[in-house]
């Protein structure tokens, strides 16, 4: 099947296919101001750059509208939580900015920006994930807040305060990653009070796929935006460790990435497709830019077949549908979140869950634009 297997198949590649099935089959995205909403759409902004089909921007646009209010507020938005999970449709509305000019988008994103001024943080100045988690700084985070927060400067800032981005991944590196895999435990409590927190390190049990795929790709995307020499040095180095890392867990058999990463074998555990799809987006686009070898690209290619061995079926209607995303997965809340592998297992999966599809479509974006294969 492998060989049949290519970046376009029947004249279409991946990356407008499943584009295509998303407009289609997702065509309003509007009961909440949430980040699967920025993460599917910064997969279709990529397909539209990608290839210009207006189409694709038009979805964008419609959606993110829907939320902008004439006071200049956000639908649904609610600063008082201090969630960085609500930050991360920020870069969609700094894209808006960008291409349209209009204040409107530059002035929903102030509001986030807001946020951040007054976000909780440890005391070493890392944002805490939510105000309800106090003490607390997950890989989550760093996604949903980074490459909002470099993108923000760059455009309406001074470039020294990227300083502040810089600090987030220099904390999340020195508390998270574990000194034996160099794979990174998905939250760390500064308290250590948590029930879920390990009593000496502050960390979280077990290393969830997702949770490393969101840090993968907050790195490699904050790293558009960083200028400094030195800080754009020190996140390189930590790409290329986490691209080895990573590789270490790749399944040998399936060429894909499972809920709990380094336990493949381990009873219950299965094959994941949100993080599968976030490696392969982070290996690629680390390849393209130069971060890493391009010896990686045998382990993102094999990735990405595996991805639509697993996880892809083609519907009664030529559309796409993506299998095997966990729907969610946390820390704390109450005490069946404890952090274990029991709990991580313990989530559903989903069909076509939006995070899945972002990434798949990011993925397949870089897949298209490899000038390797």
């Amino acid at each position: 099947m492998e060989q049949n297997i290519e970046k376009r198949i029947f004249g279409r590649s991946w990356a407008i296919w499943m584009a295509d099935s998303v407009l289609v089959k997702f065509p309003k995205l509007r009961n909440r101001w949430a980040y699967d909403y920025g993460v599917v759409c910064k997969g279709l902004e990529l397909v539209y750059e990608y290839t210009k089909n207006i189409n694709y921007f038009n979805y964008i646009q419609s959606n993110m509208d829907y939320f902008l209010l004439p006071d200049g507020s956000i639908r649904f938005y609610d600063k008082s939580s201090f969630s960085l999970d609500f930050v991360n449709n920020g870069k969609i509305l700094l894209y808006l900015y960008k291409v349209t000019g209009e204040e409107c988008y530059a002035d929903a994103a102030h509001l986030l920006r807001e946020q951040l001024r007054f976000q909780p943080r440890t005391s070493e100045n890392g944002f805490w994930h939510k105000q309800c988690y106090p003490h607390q700084m997950w890989l989550d985070g760093v996604y949903m807040a980074e490459p909002f927060y470099a993108q923000y400067i760059s455009m309406f800032e001074k470039e020294i305060a990227q300083e502040d981005v810089f600090l987030q991944f220099r904390l999340i590196d020195k508390y998270l990653k574990d000194e034996k895999s160099h794979l990174l435990y998905h939250g760390w409590d500064e308290s250590r009070t948590c029930f879920w927190a390990n009593k000496k390190t502050g960390c979280s049990s077990s290393f969830w796929g997702r949770s490393l795929g969101w840090y993968a790709c907050a790195l490699v995307d904050t790293l558009d935006y960083i200028k400094n020499i030195s800080q754009r040095e020190e996140l390189i180095c930590m790409i290329q460790d986490l691209a080895e890392a990573i590789i270490k867990v790749q399944s040998p058999k399936t060429k894909v990435w499972y809920q709990v990463l380094d336990q493949e074998e381990r009873y219950g555990n299965y094959a994941e497709a949100s993080c599968s799809c976030m490696f392969t987006y982070f290996l690629l686009k680390a390849i393209r830019k130069k971060y890493i070898s391009v010896a990686y690209y045998e382990n993102a290619k094999s990735a990405f077949y595996g991805i639509i061995r697993e996880f892809i079926e083609v519907d009664e209607h030529a559309l796409l549908n993506l299998k095997g995303t966990v729907y969610v997965a946390g820390l704390g809340g109450d005490f069946l979140r404890d952090g274990s592998y029991d709990y991580y297992i313990s989530e559903p999966k989903q069909v076509n869950n939006l995070l899945g599809i972002g990434a798949f479509l990011m993925a397949s974006v870089e897949l298209d634009k490899s000038t390797i294969i």
